[in-house]
């Protein structure tokens, strides 16, 4: 590996060097021309030819010279070390030839052909040639150094051969000369050689920031302290319509900005603001950002900021793409994605910005409306028929929007109508009526024919007596009344409504809190063997007595406690009372639970069952547990699953309510059923209906031969019970004939008590089967 000299120099820099040697042959050519006329002149005082021939010798010397710098000087530019290398070997060759010629001179002047105005002319043409050999050989160390060495040393030759002490001290002083020229050259061309070095880092800065200013994505100009464009980029002169970067400069903030009105883009007062905006933030020395609309549909944002040294700087770009994208999650935050109609925020937000404007004492009214059954149609033909249903009924509801009236859907299958400025009720109630007769009829949705029905809720009222929030749940009331009443029209809010709301929230928070602080009892109503007339079981009910309104029906709180997810928690407090009390009571008594559809949605139900068991120590087999349709039809296979589980604790499995559901038939060979409870709908007009006592006989033989036993509900008559024990002959009856529900101690004071017609009955028995 080749060892860098000390003195070495870079190529990038040592070429350039190289090159200032041939750049001046005027000032050369002048030094050559003086030299040569003092030669002449000291020749014509000395009449000594010797003198001539020196004068010959430099012009011949210096044309040649001369002649070798205008060569390489119009020669191609130097590109690599080597041919650099040699032209400075040429130029060092006579350049050390011309400083000898030089050198002679004066040893000819001191020495030779002695003569005082010789010495002194010679003497001094030389020394003065010699002060330029640094300035103009700086490139060259070498050259430097052989040509002082070529010029002085002849001098100090002459006075030391002149053989006197002062001519030789004289002649050893050009020693120090010598050197001091030396280091002058070398200090010339460290301070030259440091000026490249920077100006190299310079340039390599300058075209670093040129490279990042014209590859910026973003249009930049720098303004000057007077306000005019000193710097700019390529894409800002794109941005502009310019050919250049060049063509911005000079230019103030309001020229460019006109160039927009010229062209039609922009409007002179926006033009006016955008140049207020930037200036205000170049003065303040802050970040200022403008967004500016054009009217061939492009968005360029401008942002404004104060820089060093009193410039400012503007950045822009064209952020179309960015507002498009923008608008459209906007709108997509705003409207619906399936119907286009605006969505819950944005219709509130809507209607809000409505009622805060205008006369406060005008009537606006609201409407909510919901499609009936809907969920039929997303469950049997799917829910891209489903959205096609939604999108047919907003269409039609569209055509109702008007300046004063905003269409939305709320969500589902759910929409609302705003209508302002409603004159009175009957207004609003021709309104609603038109917008109904309009949703009446069939679509086709993908080669479904499928009829709309809608049920809708309204309300009226003052903008200064009301706010949207209000208005929603108002109208939110009406549309659950009209679903009561039958569904497919509307109904207008009524304070009735309110009142009945209100009072039914409240009993949720009681219901809520009873059911915490358990003050919900379990009373048992009997069941009755039929054959022994005495009680062979009891179903467990639960009872609320509440505080205020005193008993509440099970069918007032039951589905409240539905509606609000905790039956189940009523349901585990049921299981385990009934459990706990029944171990008390004679081995002969079973009780029987009836858990709702909920507590079948998870394993948690077969857990809850071997609780109980466990706590109570009640043996599974005296435990019955009633199971209705409703939990049946939510989920077959996990439903049949958990039951047939719960049955092989032990427990017996009962079918409620038997007969009410269209499949009840399916499930007495399907499921694990120990019994079937025959509703009590069946027996209301048995006594008067033969076709009714002949459907209860057939559910029995049919029950029979599976091995089900069977529980007749909702005996209320002594008439009743002669004709099911004389005709139908069921296992087990329960009704009001025998009683109300009774607590767990009335259960077991009863426990052997024979009801006083029990007599009829069995002889009712014997003569049937007589």
């Amino acid at each position: 590996m080749a060892i860098k000299r000390k003195n070495e120099i870079p190529v990038d820099v040592y070429i350039p060097f190289v090159e200032t040697l041939f750049r001046d042959g005027l000032t050369l050519g002048i030094g050559v021309v003086a030299q040569a006329l003092l030669a002449v002149m000291v020749y014509f005082k000395t009449d000594d030819e010797l003198y001539m021939g020196i004068a010959v010798a430099i012009v011949a010397i210096g044309f040649l010279r001369l002649v070798s710098i205008q060569k390489y000087r119009n020669a191609p530019a130097l590109t690599d070390a080597v041919e650099a290398h040699k032209r400075e070997n040429v130029y060092i060759f006579w350049g050390v030839l011309h400083a000898s010629a030089l050198g002679f001179f004066c040893f000819a002047g001191i020495y030779l052909a002695h003569d005082q105005f010789a010495e002194i002319a010679a003497v001094a043409v030389t020394l003065a040639s010699a002060t330029s050999i640094a300035g103009r050989n700086y490139g060259s160390p070498r050259l430097v150094m052989f040509q002082i060495v070529a010029a002085t040393w002849p001098i100090s030759l002459g006075f030391l051969l002149r053989g006197d002490v002062y001519h030789i001290i004289l002649g050893l002083l050009s020693a120090p000369f010598f050197f001091a020229i030396r280091k002058f050259a070398e200090i010339v061309r460290e301070v030259l050689l440091t000026a490249l070095s920077e100006e190299k880092k310079a340039n390599l800065i300058a075209q670093r920031f040129n490279r990042a200013l014209n590859t910026m994505s973003h249009g930049l100009v720098m303004l000057g302290p007077n306000g005019k464009v000193v710097v700019a980029n390529a894409e800002a002169a794109h941005l502009m319509s310019l050919q250049s970067p060049d063509a911005l400069l000079g230019r103030s903030i309001h020229s460019l900005l006109q160039r927009g009105v010229a062209g039609g883009m922009l409007a002179p007062k926006d033009c006016r603001y955008i140049e207020a905006q930037l200036t205000r933030a170049l003065r303040e020395g802050r970040d200022r950002k403008v967004l500016v609309s054009f009217s061939n549909g492009q968005h360029y944002e401008f942002s404004a900021r104060e820089g060093n040294q009193d410039l400012g700087v503007i950045t822009f770009e064209d952020v179309s793409q960015r507002v498009e994208a923008e608008e459209k999650i906007r709108s997509m935050a705003r409207y619906d994605s399936l119907t286009g109609l605006p969505n819950r925020a944005y219709f509130h937000e809507l209607v809000g910005e409505f009622m805060a404007a205008g006369d406060r004492e005008r009537l606006c009214g609201l409407a909510v409306l919901d499609l009936d059954d809907f969920k039929s149609v997303n469950d049997t033909l799917g829910h891209p028929i489903g959205d096609g249903l939604i999108y047919a009924v907003a269409e039609k509801l569209s055509a109702v929007a008007a300046e004063g009236v905003k269409v939305s859907r709320f969500g589902g299958d759910e929409f609302m109508v705003f209508f302002d400025r409603v004159e009175d009720e009957s207004h609003l109630a021709g309104m609603l009526d038109d917008l109904f007769a309009g949703l009446q009829g069939d679509v086709d949705v993908a080669g479904h024919v499928l009829r709309i029905q809608a049920s809708g809720g309204a309300v009226l009222a003052k903008v200064k007596d009301s706010d949207v929030d209000t208005m929603i749940v108002k109208a939110d009331l009406a549309m659950y009344k009209a679903k009561e009443l039958g569904k497919n029209d509307w109904r207008l809010f009524e304070s009735a409504m309110d009142a009945a709301f209100r009072d039914k929230q409240m009993m949720k928070a009681d219901l809520r809190s009873a059911v915490e602080a358990r003050e919900l009892r379990v009373v048992f109503q009997p069941i009755v063997s039929m054959d022994t007339m005495r009680i062979a079981s009891c179903e467990a009910l639960c009872r609320w007595n509440h505080p205020d309104l005193g008993p509440v029906s099970p069918s007032v709180f039951i589905p409240l406690a539905e509606e609000m997810g905790i039956i189940s928690d009523i349901s585990t407090f049921v299981l385990n009372t009934a459990c706990g009390e029944c171990a008390k009571w004679p081995k002969q008594l079973r009780v029987s639970v009836n858990l709702s559809a909920k507590d079948f949605r998870n394993r948690d139900v077969v857990e809850k069952v071997c609780a109980a068991l466990a706590s109570s120590g009640l043996a599974a087999q005296r435990l019955e547990i009633e199971v209705t349709e409703t939990a049946l039809l939510d989920d077959k296979s996990q439903t049949r699953q958990y039951i047939e589980e719960i049955k092989q604790l032990g427990v017996r499995i009962a079918l409620d309510d038997f007969g009410t559901g269209y499949s009840s038939l399916s499930y007495l060979h399907k499921l694990p059923l120990d019994k079937v409870k025959i509703d009590r709908s069946f027996l209301m007009d048995v006594t008067q209906s033969k076709r009714s006592l002949e459907l209860l006989k057939g559910i029995v033989n049919l029950s029979r031969p599976l091995g089900l036993a069977v529980t007749v509900e909702g005996v209320e008559t002594f008439e009743q019970l002669k004709i099911l024990a004389h005709s139908v002959k069921p296992d087990l009856v329960q009704g009001f004939l025998f009683g109300s529900a009774l607590t767990a101690s009335g259960i077991e004071t009863m426990s052997n008590t024979v009801w006083p017609f029990a007599s009829e009955i069995k002889a009712a028995n014997r003569g049937s089967k007589a």
